[in-house]
């Protein structure tokens, strides 16, 4: 019942219905997650990204063991990030997956947060 109604919204849209990969479905919930967070440290609201991954952990429940999602963006590597963001941003056309500017110079340098 509900996902006819979906299909029938989407339709009514001009939405064209695609299978996601649980990898697409992560990326689309963690990345703008480290975005804002890049977006966070550039304003100065937060120090350091371990600051950012504090709140995620004790704050929203975001798994310990996983470090949040600063630390993970570190491991995924940020050029991936970066990429990844700008895959999504051409893909959708919309410019709330641009990637930040700290989150940018960090890539193109090799850097971590």
């Amino acid at each position: 019942m509900v996902a006819e109604i979906v299909k029938q919204h989407a339709k009514g849209l001009g939405i064209q219905q695609r299978e996601l990969s649980d990898q697409e479905i992560l990326d689309r919930c963690i990345l703008p997650m480290v975005n804002e967070g890049a977006k966070i440290l550039e304003e100065g609201i937060a120090l350091r990204a371990s600051d950012i991954d504090v709140v995620y952990v004790y704050g929203y429940g975001w798994p310990v063991y996983r470090g949040g999602p600063m630390h993970y963006a570190n491991s995924l590597g940020l050029d991936k990030v970066v990429a990844k963001l700008r895959y999504y941003q051409e893909l959708t056309g919309d410019d709330f997956w641009k990637p930040s500017e700290l989150l940018v110079s960090l890539a193109d340098k090799g850097e971590r947060f």
